[in-house]
């Protein structure tokens, strides 16, 4: 713990730097490939939609000794040999069966066969089935919900920061996190259903606040940057990346804590299996939400800054500074020191443009 906190301390006074604004290509190169591969797993493998948005029949058994999904599976098959149902135990004692739409004749033969199979009465067989129209509802609502929540993010951001940039980047990241996640979907084969989007939105929810900490920081680190010539842009966004560091890792290690609980333990070894339509969306969204908020969404509105002419012209001067011999963040290896330029005191001080003496 002594060892994080001392590395925590040397991140935040620029003792300890890591390149990750300056390797930002690597990042882009590295997220776009991830990005294109999850694309590329929706297109041809697609999502595996619940019921609830493209209708079927839903099965509840109560009461169920051993909870063996195959027996249900298997009751199913033999009648309707082109369904392939998912059958997830719900609870200690409860077993959901879904599959397609069948005609309303077969669903009371099918629920007696399942009773029969798992030896239950059938009165602890429930059914009901859900229409496509209510699920294409449930589609455009989500959709809705989306758009309304980035139209929002954008004109907040905007606001907050001043800068458009900023926004822009804040939502590349925030597409980055929501397309890699729908991937990890249709790779594993989860099952979408409302709760997974209510997780989608979630996650949208968490990896905004952890980018806006950061470009908080990025803003508090640069506002002066104009005023000084012994740090470029990017350093000064740089260092932002790297003294919230410790923090992003933190806050995401405690979030991951128990929805690692509820996806691994609950889900899995429980059987609680309607847990893990909302709890596989959190575990994945919040671990790439914290990566794309230090090695996406800084680095990227970096680059977009870049491209400004008084940015291009600031980070000439500072360059020609160095090479002049006029700067003292130089260090002997040729690396420079960006933060305090003596240990333990703070930059913003060293950093400040001395006041001009009146004639």
């Amino acid at each position: 713990m002594a060892n994080l906190s001392n590395w925590g301390n040397r991140l935040h006074s620029g003792e300890t730097t890591y390149p990750i604004v300056a390797q930002r290509k690597r990042w882009f190169a590295f997220s776009s490939t991830l990005v294109i591969l999850a694309i590329l797993v929706l297109v041809f493998k697609g999502l595996t939609l619940g019921i609830d948005f493209k209708g079927g029949t839903e099965y509840t058994l109560s009461n169920v000794p051993g909870q063996n999904t195959s027996i249900a599976t298997a009751v199913v098959v033999k009648q309707f040999p082109n369904e392939q149902p998912a059958v997830v135990p719900v609870g200690t004692s409860s077993v959901r069966v879904q599959l397609g739409t069948i005609d309303s004749s077969q669903v009371e033969p099918l629920g007696v066969a399942i009773a029969d199979a798992y030896n239950i009465p059938v009165k602890d067989v429930s059914s009901s089935f859900i229409g496509p129209s209510w699920g294409k509802d449930v589609s455009s609502k989500a959709i809705k919900g989306l758009v309304v929540f980035l139209i929002l993010v954008t004109i907040v951001m905007t606001m907050y920061f001043r800068a458009w940039r900023m926004a822009v980047a804040g939502l590349a990241a925030l597409l980055h996190d929501l397309i890699f996640t729908l991937g990890i979907y249709a790779l594993s084969g989860f099952t979408v259903t409302p709760a997974s989007v209510i997780g989608f939105l979630t996650i949208l929810g968490y990896s905004l606040y952890d980018t806006v900490v950061v470009f908080d920081k990025v803003k508090e680190n640069t506002q002066d940057v104009f005023a000084q010539h012994r740090f470029t842009y990017d350093e000064l966004s740089n260092l932002a990346v790297n003294q919230t560091l410790v923090r992003s890792i933190n806050t995401s290690v405690v979030a991951l804590l128990p929805v690692s609980a509820i996806l691994f333990i609950g889900s899995l070894l429980l059987g609680a299996g309607t847990l893990s339509d909302i709890s596989l969306a959190l575990f994945v969204g919040m671990a790439v939400g914290t990566y794309s908020s230090i090695f996406v969404a800084t680095p990227l509105e970096v680059a977009l800054r870049d491209q400004e002419t008084r940015i291009k012209e600031h980070t000439a001067d500072v360059l020609a500074l160095r090479a002049s011999g006029g700067s003292d963040v130089v260090r002997p290896d040729g690396t420079v020191r960006v933060g305090a330029l003596v240990a333990g005191h703070h930059q913003g001080t060293a950093a400040q443009p001395k006041r001009k003496q009146r004639k």
